[in-house]
């Protein structure tokens, strides 16, 4: 009787508690499932929920867009100067923006130039940031580089001529793009005004024109 009491009584491996066949813990194992698919269907309903509903709704101004008489779209992006200018890095600068930017020497970067810019649109709205990288350094070349990035949008990449023309347009191609831009073709003009008669507090204007266009000519 002993060793039938004791064959009896043993320890459920999940309630860890001396149990009998007859009073097993059957209801704490089906919580104990009941949890484990919550916790995997919650997470799976989340990574749902935020790709379909963005944790993050960002504000997209109306795109200020003209249509090209031979196909494509017009786009017209500004960068007041000063105000607009966020960074400012050259090797040798006497003064760098921010003040406190320690940008590397001639050792590390030769002469390349670094600067950060808001971008706005032609009424004078902020829509994104634009970096503009140029360097003649005989290890990488002489290069003129644009990245601009809108937000609601995506991010253009423009490889521009060294060389400006005459009238001080310096033209460039459209290499890629994210999101909105991805399957778009096209160049970009960059012009500097030093001179802005509407603003009193603009001493100087960078203008950078996109005409784009999408697959096969289609108008975008």
């Amino acid at each position: 009787m002993m060793r039938q009491a004791a064959n009896l009584t043993k320890l459920d491996p999940v309630c860890g508690q001396i149990i009998r066949p007859q009073r097993s813990c059957h209801r704490v194992k089906r919580l104990f499932k009941t949890l484990l698919f919550g916790i995997i269907f919650g997470a799976l309903g989340a990574g749902a929920l935020t790709w379909y509903v963005p944790v993050v709704d960002l504000h997209r101004e109306k795109s200020l867009i003209s249509v090209q008489t031979n196909g494509g779209n017009v786009e017209t992006f500004q960068i007041n100067l000063p105000r607009d200018r966020i960074l400012v890095g050259l090797a040798g600068a006497d003064a760098s923006i921010p003040a406190e930017l320690e940008w590397p020497g001639e050792e590390y970067l030769g002469n390349m130039q670094a600067e950060l810019f808001k971008i706005r649109d032609r009424n004078n709205t902020v829509i994104g940031v634009g970096s503009r990288l140029a360097s003649s350094t005989e290890e990488t070349g002489a290069f003129i580089e644009w990245a601009l990035h809108f937000p609601a949008r995506g991010t253009m990449y423009v490889d521009m001529e060294i060389t400006p023309s005459a009238d001080g347009v310096r033209n460039g191609i459209f290499r890629a793009g994210t999101r909105e831009f991805a399957l778009l073709t096209g160049s970009v003009r960059e012009q500097f005004f030093s001179e802005v008669e509407e603003d009193q507090e603009v001493d100087a204007r960078i203008q950078l024109e996109a005409a784009l266009v999408g697959p096969l000519g289609d108008e975008e």
